[in-house]
């Protein structure tokens, strides 16, 4: 199998799974709109309530999105696919890339979707914001798209739903997906070591004109470094098993 052939299956397979194009798109949206639209002229940490809470949902979105492609894995698993593939000529480099590449294609309509309700209650960023925050949303992505592979290899297809909605959840209310319910104290200092909380503040710097401090580069840059490993032992300790 190529490469080609391989990603073009992935995507398909994905746009074709109407339970994941919901939690991806549909829910962020709803509770968007939910929420939003009564409190849309209210502030929360100094920028609108609608700006502040589209940054929540579409990090809440996005990375329901990145750890998407740890669905298929398990279900391949299951299904003894993963070990037809490993007799194709298809590298682990062009594996993982293909799901690299899935998460992202979820992720931006999502944000896309959310860009879009957040404008229709006001929201209103010029294009350099707007690329800002879109840039700072897919980089912060990068984490959970290491997650979800090395979950899709380690977790049963049973476990799976519950393991992904509960990891992205946590990260969620943590970051301050949901609002800010840790602004100081020796829990402040642990959330900003999560990736999510990063995520959740695309928003509010780019309003601001700026970009993440060295801090959440570094937070950022250090999940990723520790679970790419920890995502190649899974998948060699999952294929040495066939």
């Amino acid at each position: 199998m190529s490469g080609t052939v391989h990603l073009r299956y992935e995507i398909l397979r994905t746009l074709r799974n109407r339970t994941i194009l919901a939690v991806t798109l549909a829910l962020p949206l709803v509770l968007y709109y939910a929420v939003a639209p009564s409190n849309r002229h209210s502030l929360a940490d100094g920028i609108s309530f609608p700006l502040y809470f589209m940054a929540g949902m579409a990090a809440y979105g996005a990375m329901f999105a990145a750890v998407t492609p740890g669905a298929h894995i398990a279900a391949d698993r299951s299904s003894g696919w993963t070990r037809e593939m490993r007799i194709t000529p298809l590298r682990p480099g062009t594996y993982f890339s293909a799901k690299v590449v899935t998460s992202y294609l979820i992720a931006i309509p999502t944000l896309v979707l959310l860009y879009l309700a957040g404008t229709t209650l006001g929201v209103r960023l010029d294009a350099t914001q707007w690329l800002k925050m879109t840039g700072l949303l897919l980089l912060g992505l990068a984490p959970f798209v290491v997650l979800g592979i090395i979950i899709g290899h380690l977790a049963s297809s049973t476990s799976l739903t519950p393991l992904v909605g509960g990891t992205v959840v946590i990260f969620s209310l943590l970051g301050g997906g949901f609002g800010d319910y840790f602004t100081g104290g020796v829990m402040q200092t642990i959330v900003r070591l999560l990736p999510s909380y990063w995520l959740v503040q695309a928003g509010k710097i780019a309003r601001g004109g700026g970009g993440w401090p060295a801090e959440g580069w570094l937070v950022v840059a250090i999940w990723v470094i520790v679970l790419v490993p920890l995502a190649v032992l899974a998948y060699r300790r999952d294929t040495s098993r066939g």
